[in-house]
């Protein structure tokens, strides 16, 4: 379908432009004049973008019809990836990632709505999921390409070819998702509703499961390299096994979690938390490893369209819009808790290889408070 093909290659764009920075780090680093520590604020901006940024943006744009809305953020992201192109200094490259980041959730949230809205009701969760598939495509192909880019044509190679796929994207909502009328003014004060529980256990339940997923992939290098024995050289290959196991899984979720809207959500967080102890049992077994890690990938994005539609479902009325985005807000809030408890472990000296089993505490906490008694 056009419109989802559409919304799907502006999550591909936006994807792209969170994960290729992490292969080129330190070329950023060396290019701008400033150490590691400090490029990694371009990785933490971006996310703090998504989290506070996505939401406030969703507020302030919430008078206007979601294709324009789509149009808007779409023209801020391939401006802030221009912006990131040409920047001759540090600060205004780390301004330019934080403003970014505020397109990437306000897109996600309103393309999900969208979505649900172009196609039948028995269809939703899967629309929700073809959007994504773009951010998974993303995921898969962005580290990779963007390293190679960068390598062969400079860091700021990537961030012109990124401000392409935008502008690319941008064209196509223009042309083919459809008009809509604007949706219900939002006003700050509106973010309180999301204090009552059915709504705040949803959000939490999306924190906690993706926390539970990059508290490990976060160090799944030095997992492989130092727990498992795999070659560097060969951890490529090992990613992209995990990449391709996203791919599927998104899939297999969105279709999940149209035939049994009502218990997706369980077992795909119960599918989780068995994924991270099988791939602790796996690393200290070579022939399992790989095979593990397409397990994890599949597993981990499972539960991206269950968790999605969840929370659209006991968002209160007339704030659809605003509840989606403020999920995209909770994902990436998880990545950030997933990555600091990891490091904690770590630092705590449990060492890498607790830090599948202590993961998959979090999906099953989140586990648990799908089982609470539904409260008004």
């Amino acid at each position: 379908m056009p419109p989802l093909i559409a919304l799907g290659v502006g999550a591909f764009g936006i994807g792209l432009t969170e994960f290729i920075i992490m292969g080129l780090l330190p070329q950023v680093a060396h290019d701008l004049g400033v150490g590691l520590p400090s490029a990694g604020l371009l990785i933490t901006g971006y996310a703090l973008g998504v989290t506070f940024g996505g939401p406030v943006l969703a507020i302030i744009a919430s008078r206007l019809p979601h294709r324009a809305v789509l149009m808007l953020v779409m023209a801020i992201f391939t401006a802030g990836n221009l912006l990131c192109a040409l920047a001759p200094g540090f600060a205004l490259v780390l301004a330019a990632r934080v403003i970014t980041g505020f397109a990437h959730g306000t897109f996600f949230g309103t393309g999900s709505v969208v979505a649900q809205a172009i196609v039948p009701p028995h269809r939703k969760a899967s629309a929700i999921a073809t959007v994504f598939t773009g951010l998974t495509l993303a995921t898969v192909l962005g580290l990779p390409f963007g390293t190679w880019l960068g390598q062969i044509f400079g860091w700021r190679a990537t961030f012109w070819a990124v401000a392409g796929i935008g502008a690319l994207a941008l064209a196509a909502i223009a042309l083919y998702v459809p008009q809509t009328e604007a949706g219900t003014p939002l006003k700050m004060r509106q973010l309180a509703l999301f204090l009552r529980p059915a709504p705040r256990r949803a959000l939490a339940m999306t924190a906690l499961g993706y926390a539970g997923v990059f508290m490990v992939f976060t160090y799944i290098t030095p997992l492989l390299t130092e727990v498992a024995g795999v070659p560097e050289a060969h951890v490529a290959l090992y990613l992209l096994l995990f990449g391709l196991g996203i791919v599927g899984g998104n899939v297999a979720g969105g279709r999940l979690a149209d035939r049994w809207p009502g218990t997706s959500v369980p077992l795909v967080l119960a599918a989780l938390a068995a994924g991270l102890l099988v791939l602790r049992l796996a690393l200290d077994l070579p022939v399992l490893t790989a095979p593990a890690m397409l397990l994890l990938g599949m597993l981990a994005f499972s539960t991206l369209a269950p968790l999605q539609s969840q929370m659209m479902a006991r968002t209160p009325a007339g704030t659809d819009t605003l509840g989606s985005t403020l999920n995209i807000s909770a994902f990436n809030l998880g990545n950030a808790i997933g990555a600091w408890l990891g490091g904690l472990a770590i630092t705590a000296g449990f060492g890498l290889s607790a830090l599948p089993p202590l993961a998959a505490l979090l999906p099953l906490t989140a586990l648990a408070l799908a089982f609470l008694p539904e409260r008004n």
